[in-house]
């Protein structure tokens, strides 16, 4: 089986409850909408825990979030997985990169990471902040291309932040930083065809209009 949920944040107390949770088997698969956060220090007690991870029966996938370490999940190695680009953290923990579709138990998967951190401006760059939070020319133009190689046809949409017009519907306002990405997203609500839409982002758990689910604490199988 496969589950989603959303923002973790390196809470580690949290990722044990989501096993229990979701009641993972050995085999399953548990997808995280961004925030993923068990890299975000990269210290030893982080990477202790990721090593733990590594030991248990479960796969562990995230697209990013916003409050991502990136030079941290970039410098593990990129690979073709069930179709498209992740970078590998552990045996079984697994980045899927911005603009790929995945194949997973049958289900065509479309992952599209990144949003605007509206308190960048407590942050500091390079410590608790990054440039690469918001997609590039390079993986906006990946997503398009692999988008039509399936013929603009996918099951399941998984992102970290939604479209411009479900935050509308949502009671919120697009921020002016994040209308690239917003924008692009509601092009994939309209062109592309999909069962269902799980973001994350917002710390909330909800249904809206088009499909498409937030999830903060809530765990949905696929």
């Amino acid at each position: 089986m496969i589950y989603v949920t959303g923002d973790t944040h390196g809470e580690q107390a949290r990722m044990l409850l989501l096993e229990k949770q979701a009641g993972l088997q050995a085999g399953d698969t548990l997808i995280v909408c961004g925030d993923f956060g068990y890299l975000f220090l990269n210290d030893r007690s982080e990477n202790a825990f990721l090593d733990d991870l590594e030991k248990k029966p479960y796969t562990y996938c995230f697209v990013d979030g916003n409050h991502e370490n990136f030079p941290a999940i970039f410098q593990y190695p990129q690979e073709t997985w069930n179709g498209g680009s992740v970078h590998r953290v552990r045996r079984n923990v697994l980045h899927l990169m911005r603009g790929q579709v995945f194949v997973l138990e049958g289900k065509r998967i479309f992952t599209m990471g990144g949003a605007y951190s509206i308190d960048r401006a407590t942050r500091k760059e390079g410590d608790s902040w990054w440039r690469q939070e918001l997609p590039d020319n390079d993986e906006y133009h990946q997503a398009y291309r692999n988008l039509s190689r399936h013929g603009n046809t996918v099951d399941y949409i998984l992102t970290h932040t939604m479209p411009r017009e479900a935050i509308l519907r949502y009671g919120r306002y697009p921020d002016v930083h994040d209308m690239e990405l917003t924008g692009f997203l509601e092009w994939v609500m309209y062109e592309v065809k999909y069962t269902h839409w799980y973001c994350g982002h917002w710390h909330d758990d909800c249904d809206l209009p088009q499909h498409i689910t937030l999830l903060w604490h809530d765990v949905r199988a696929l």
